[in-house]
């Protein structure tokens, strides 16, 4: 059974993002070498990109400088910042949508919000840098917390959790009050369960069907069904495919915002979830 979104307004600095009527979209601009290859970090490469997914329809850009997959390099805030500052440079005031930073780091969230950035994505739900909510308090910043088992290189010695969307949803209700206590009013929070992020490859099948228990911590979902999570072996075509199904599976479940890579192959896809939604949302 489909979970019938409600409207929520997810209010950032300088705007309001309606949720709720259709699904937005949240498309990831890798900055860090590791993920992006050579010229990941290239300013005018990095503006072209972006003014590519602003055009195709993206609600938001998000830019991560720090990969957090186990074995890639933690990075120092002036390392993360090399990456970041000369693309913001380079795109601040040229696109239509907010931007958003995936960082843990407090220090650097609060150089990149003087510069315009509206969200932050932490990746570690608060857990990492708790100081951070302060600086997102403190700039009326867009704020997401992921849900994370672990530091990243424990992963892989991490046994299952029992009922995991039962563990995700109290850790993610203690992150949104760990927000709140900090002065970050409610509606400025979106959370993420972290597909992955700590969870073996069956679990995200069952993160996503059981998606919807999420919403009874009264903010907007967003997840990130990326189709090698899915079907890591698969090839081209049945990779496709498969993404496909985990985002349509996304929405139908009650996902507000999906973060997806493949944006101009989601996009009719994501229409057509949401015109059933929608079609269920006038049946009752």
């Amino acid at each position: 059974m489909a979970i019938i979104r409600r409207n929520i307004d997810w209010k950032l600095k300088g705007r309001t993002l309606r949720l709720g009527q259709r699904t937005f979209i949240v498309a990831p601009l890798a900055l860090s070498t590791e993920s992006g290859g050579p010229k990941a970090n290239d300013p005018d490469r990095m503006f072209a990109k972006a003014v590519e997914l602003d055009e195709l329809g993206a609600d938001v850009i998000d830019l991560g400088a720090e990969p957090t997959r186990p074995g890639d390099k933690r990075l120092s805030v002036e390392e993360e910042l090399g990456r970041l500052i000369p693309v913001l440079k380079r795109i601040k005031n040229k696109l239509n949508v907010p931007i958003c930073v995936s960082t843990y780091k407090a220090e650097v969230a609060e150089e990149v919000l003087k510069m315009g950035v509206e969200i932050i994505n932490d990746p570690s739900g608060l857990t990492w840098e708790p100081i951070l909510a302060k600086t997102i308090m403190n700039h009326d910043a867009g704020l997401i917390l992921n849900h994370m088992r672990g530091r990243p290189d424990a992963w892989v010695r991490l046994p299952p959790a029992k009922d995991i969307v039962g563990v995700i949803a109290k850790d993610l209700d203690a992150a949104v009050h760990r927000a709140l206590r900090a002065g970050v009013e409610k509606f400025r929070l979106v959370i993420d369960p972290g597909l992955a992020f700590g969870k073996r490859k069956e679990q995200n099948y069952e993160i996503l069907g059981r998606l919807g228990i999420l919403g009874g911590i009264g903010v907007p979902v967003m997840i990130g069904p990326t189709k090698k999570l899915l079907v890591p072996t698969a090839n081209d075509r049945e990779l496709a495919f498969a993404g496909a199904a985990g985002v349509t599976a996304a929405i139908l479940s009650g996902a507000y915002i999906v973060r997806v890579h493949d944006l101009e192959a989601m996009k009719p896809v994501i229409a057509v979830a949401d015109a059933i939604l929608n079609q269920w949302r006038n049946d009752k």
